[in-house]
């Protein structure tokens, strides 16, 4: 352990000296917290994936969800009609969820029999604060009213309720803060270690570090620990930066710091299986870039995944920073752990892959 922290300190203070590095360990999330905070406008959705609990079962209520599926804007999903709504929607982070209760069809028949005034509401639950949520608001108020005028001809009968079950009202920077941080992991981390590594081949310093006491996974060890410190320091900056100005409402957990220790094993692993293929920083930029800038967009940095096309969620599915982004959000936006657990055992999983093929592969000699 000694020989990781010496290691580790001497690497420390060479990587500071960098402009760039420390650059983009602590200026670069600030600014586009910063950029973003000042600039943010809201961001529509399509397609959007809407769970929709039907509790009466009947035909109309059948009809709404055909509705709903014909304005293009949501496609509807059924939960189990016995399920706790709002616990479900907690249990999944969702942002919006739709209940036709019980007797529906029953009181809307009623209702038109009488002539009686009034309106037979049913109800959708979410965080109003989250745009997917007014996407589908937007879509049941369509679909209500097409089977209004289908029903009376131009009388309404129906009409929607909005009750949130988010703990909180969270704005778009308590959504976008944890996936800067991810953002900053997977950029000074893969990046970093991919030209490091290119060069030491580049330039014969393997060869040297043969002729020590140190092993390779102790130098990888040593790399760890180093962008884990420097990570933690850089959430804790962030995060004062957002709640001084933009009074953000994320927490900072204890899961939130084992996300980033975890984050940081697998991109300083990933960035070191890279490196290892290269002998020149050049061309290390030229393939990190290519690597990272496709995963920073299509894995939730910036934008809600099930506001995309279902294509890009499954590319998104496959690459590790959205599971660091997504744990991040769960553990420190909705105190969501069963979502969090969930996502740092696939994170943890990658970053185990990824440090023991670079440990493995990597030659003292060079090759």
């Amino acid at each position: 352990m000694s020989r990781i922290w010496a290691d580790a300190v001497a690497f420390g203070r060479q990587y500071l000296r960098s402009k760039t590095g420390a650059f983009f360990a602590f200026i670069f999330p600030i600014l586009l917290v910063l950029l973003f905070g000042a600039i943010f406008s809201g961001m529509g959705g399509t397609a959007l994936e809407l769970p929709v609990q039907d509790q009466d079962g009947s035909q109309l209520s059948q009809s709404l969800r055909e509705a709903l599926n014909g304005t293009e804007l949501v496609t509807v999903k059924l939960i189990p009609s016995d399920e706790d709504l709002t616990a479900y929607i907690r249990d999944h982070s969702l942002t919006a969820a739709l209940r036709i209760p019980a007797g529906f069809e029953l009181q809307v028949m009623t209702l038109l029999g009488t002539n009686a005034s009034g309106l037979v509401n049913i109800t959708i639950y979410g965080d109003p604060s989250k745009s997917t949520y007014g996407t589908a608001a937007t879509a049941v108020s369509i679909a209500l009213t097409q089977l209004n005028f289908g029903l009376s001809q131009a009388r309404p009968v129906l009409g929607l309720e909005s009750q949130s079950v988010a703990s909180e009202t969270f704005e778009f920077m308590d959504f976008f803060l944890p996936g800067v941080v991810g953002l900053t992991v997977m950029t000074s981390a893969m990046f970093s270690m991919t030209s490091l590594c290119a060069e030491y081949r580049g330039r014969g310093y393997f060869k040297l570090l043969a002729t020590t006491t140190l092993k390779k996974a102790e130098w990888l060890g040593a790399k760890v620990l180093f962008y884990t410190l420097m990570f933690v320091a850089s959430l804790l900056l962030t995060w004062l930066v957002g709640w001084a100005l933009f009074d953000i409402h994320v927490v900072l957990t204890p899961l939130s710091f084992v996300f980033i220790a975890v984050g940081t094993l697998l991109f300083t692993g990933l960035g070191m299986l890279l490196g290892l293929t290269l002998r020149d920083p050049e061309s290390a930029a030229a393939v990190s870039n290519a690597i990272g800038f496709p995963m920073m967009f299509l894995s939730g940095t910036f934008w809600q995944l099930e506001a995309a096309p279902a294509y890009l969620q499954a590319i998104a599915a496959a690459l590790p920073l959205t599971y660091l982004n997504e744990g991040l959000r769960d553990t420190m936006v909705y105190q969501n752990l069963e979502g969090a657990l969930l996502n740092l055992g696939i994170l943890a999983a990658f970053a185990v892959v990824l440090f023991i093929l670079p440990s493995k592969l990597m030659s003292w000699k060079g090759r």
